[in-house]
């Protein structure tokens, strides 16, 4: 299995200081990982990302949620908590590092798919992987209406990613909101990613980096369509 845990980037023209722990979340296709490179390049910081495509089990899952739900979840448990605990390990001196990830959500796909027996082998294996874990410094949580997440998902085009469903999709953002509507683990920047493309638009990029560095604690919004009104 190749690593995704990518070393120290060059810095961008951008200033190179922020938390020492970014984690960008989001429902699939809100551009998380598009983000996290972005900023691991900004802050010549490591970069950690999810490696959806190493999953065996994902496209059967997509295909009969039913069928594959308990191996897809714990394959990404595994893979998750092995990716955070080998970051920690790697450079406690690097100022910075960027995950397109945040460990616990990964309780929050388990219980939108498994049954209660199911979830319950989960949890028990969830909370001897989870000991210790990295935890980050800022979580910037992307959010976008499902119509838009649908067409970047098809954009993009990814073989596993085909037989995804509007109403799995929607439950999977109702699941997010609730999420961080309790989360307080780490200071939050919510973000309205859908009128917003930190991809190829630069001022819009540094918009959102701007606002990064500015979140020191608490719970904060951004929402760049307002700045256009």
């Amino acid at each position: 299995m190749r690593s995704q845990f990518k070393q120290k980037q060059p810095a961008s023209e951008l200033t190179p200081e922020g938390p020492g722990f970014i984690v960008i979340e989001g429902p699939i296709g809100v551009g998380k990982t598009t983000l996290a490179n972005r900023l691991s390049a900004s802050f010549g910081g490591d970069l950690l990302l999810e490696a959806a495509d190493e999953n065996p089990f994902l496209e059967k899952f997509y295909g009969d949620p039913r069928a594959a739900a308990l191996p897809t979840q714990l394959f990404f448990l595994l893979q998750r908590a092995r990716q955070l605990k080998a970051m920690k390990q790697e450079d406690m001196f690097n100022p910075v590092r960027v995950a397109d990830f945040l460990i616990e959500k990964d309780r929050l796909f388990a219980e939108l798919t498994l049954d209660a027996d199911e979830l319950d082998l989960y949890e028990q294996v969830y909370a001897s992987l989870t000991i210790d874990i990295l935890q980050p410094d800022l979580v910037v949580y992307l959010q976008a209406p499902v119509e838009v997440l649908l067409e970047r998902i098809h954009k993009r085009g990814l073989k596993h990613e085909r037989f995804i469903e509007t109403a799995y999709l929607q439950r999977l953002c109702d699941s997010y909101i609730q999420f961080f509507y309790r989360y307080d683990n780490a200071p939050l920047l919510i973000v309205n990613a859908a009128d917003i493309d930190f991809a190829n638009n630069d001022a819009d990029y540094a918009l959102l980096y701007e606002q990064i560095l500015e979140v020191q604690s608490g719970r904060h919004y951004f929402n760049p369509a307002q700045l256009a009104l």
